[in-house]
């Protein structure tokens, strides 16, 4: 079982965030870095997944220089080998040309598996692993909460319905699977684990050489802000039925309770 998983680096939710003196971006020297939430559920799964039936798990990130990191990380957890596609500007690409890139990158590796988390802490897009299995002619299953290999050539997999339900479902091998958080209990790196990531390889690919198979598109950002915290506060007056028909419109209307 070849298994790649897609990880991501994003900004810790405990980062503060400052921006740039036109309000047009972040100040990136001011932010601590972190593996993608979800993302570390889906390489535990690859992991204990490897650990059953055998095979290979390859971390595989696209990003600034800074973003092997996430690639170590998962090496020191167990992961057999990484590849990471360079890229300094990787915020700018859409996600239809992220997918594409990472198609280019993968499509001669010839995964049986590819876990993604379901979707990132900072664009939250939750559509590179449905782009990859239709680009790279896989199956797809999305919000994953459990997974069972059948043979060489099925996987069967428990997806997150609506209301609290669940579903199983087989899917044929290659399949494209995104990962719900909290299928698993994700792993700490052991000493061991550092020790021996650092005799594990690291492919690198620059995006730049990469045949995307076609343009790639780019988002701007004209402004960014940090919403202000703001208190009013609104009397109301008349007799009792006047007051409560005014609180009632203020609910529905105003504050949208209702």
């Amino acid at each position: 079982m070849k298994i790649c998983v897609l990880m991501k680096q994003v900004p810790d939710n405990d980062s503060a965030i400052i921006l740039s003196n036109d309000s047009s971006s972040i100040k990136l020297n001011d932010i601590t870095w972190c593996t993608n939430e979800s993302d570390t559920y889906a390489l535990e799964e690859a992991l204990l997944m490897k650990e059953a039936h055998g095979g290979e798990v390859v971390a595989c990130s696209f990003g600034r220089e800074s973003s092997q990191q996430v690639i170590k990380d998962a090496l020191a957890k167990g992961a057999d080998r990484g590849l990471y596609i360079s890229e300094e500007e990787s915020d700018g690409f859409d996600i239809l040309s992220t997918a594409k890139i990472f198609t280019q990158a993968l499509k001669d590796e010839n995964f049986d598996l590819i876990f993604s988390g379901l979707q990132s802490n900072d664009s939250g897009n939750a559509q590179l692993g449905l782009l990859l299995a239709e680009m790279l002619n896989m199956s797809h299953a999305a919000l994953v909460m459990g997974t069972e290999v059948l043979n060489d050539t099925r996987i069967k997999v428990k997806q997150e319905l609506e209301g609290g339900w669940f579903q199983w479902t087989e899917l044929d091998l290659p399949a494209s699977i995104t990962i719900q958080s909290g299928l698993n209990k994700p792993r700490y790196a052991s000493l061991r684990g550092i020790m021996m990531m650092k005799k594990k390889p690291i492919d690198i690919f620059d995006s730049s050489q990469i045949d995307s198979t076609g343009s790639k598109n780019k988002i701007f950002l004209d402004k960014m802000y940090i919403p202000q915290k703001v208190k009013e506060t609104t009397f109301i007056e008349g007799t009792p039925d006047e007051i409560a028909s005014k609180l009632g419109d203020l609910m529905i209307n105003d504050i949208k309770v209702f």
